[in-house]
């Protein structure tokens, strides 16, 4: 399967905490399943694991697509870790989360695929898109869209914007002006140990 569909708490439970996957806190703090409060020590490569299902469930992306972000930050100059991150925070999907329009990481995928938001003007309903500084991020001037997205900022799923984007909220429009900065980055995460999950298998 492409995307993770079942019980998200569960996957909290077992990784941490998720600002993309989900606003819900489990009432339970030990991983699910028979063996969760069982204290086991954990092996190198199951800490690097852990650290790279983070940003496949955080992103909602497949392991193929995550692959492939990893493939292109190697040919690019600086640290894999922190372009990998940029590449997954520049999502189209991502973005739309960021800006409060929407709760979760999933949701914003559902905005984005049925039609509701626009790049530079044009309807856009690719969540994988990867938004460049200028791109000029809006809503579409439908009565339905415009309302959804003002219910949502009400309620945004995290509490700031980050620096690298402008919004006006009386007019649902947003301007990306550069690429994300580490200090950005939501998600609790090593993402070094994400590289070096990579670098035997890629």
């Amino acid at each position: 399967m492409a995307r993770y569909r079942g019980p998200r708490l569960r996957i909290t439970r077992r990784l941490g905490e998720l600002p993309g996957l989900t606003r819900k806190s489990a009432r339970r703090t030990y991983p699910p399943g028979m063996h969760g409060q069982a204290r086991k020590k954990r092996t190198e490569y199951a800490m690097r694991l852990e650290e790279k299902q983070k940003l496949r469930f955080n992103y909602g992306v497949s392991e193929r697509q995550l692959v492939r972000y990893v493939k292109k930050a190697r040919r690019v100059q600086g640290s894999t870790g922190q372009v990998l991150l940029q590449l997954l925070e520049m999502r189209l999907d991502n973005t739309v989360f960021r800006l409060g329009f929407a709760p979760t990481i999933p949701a914003a995928r559902q905005i984005v695929s049925h039609g509701h938001i626009t790049v530079n003007g044009h309807t856009l309903d690719i969540p994988s898109y990867n938004c460049r500084p200028g791109d000029v991020i809006g809503v579409r001037n439908r009565e339905h869209s415009r309302k959804m997205i003002t219910d949502n900022l009400q309620y945004p799923g995290l509490a700031n914007v980050p620096g690298h984007l402008d919004l006006d909220k009386e007019k649902l429009v947003a301007k990306v002006n550069g690429t994300c900065d580490r200090e950005w980055v939501a998600l609790n995460i090593n993402e070094l140990m994400v590289v070096e999950y990579y670098s035997r298998k890629v």
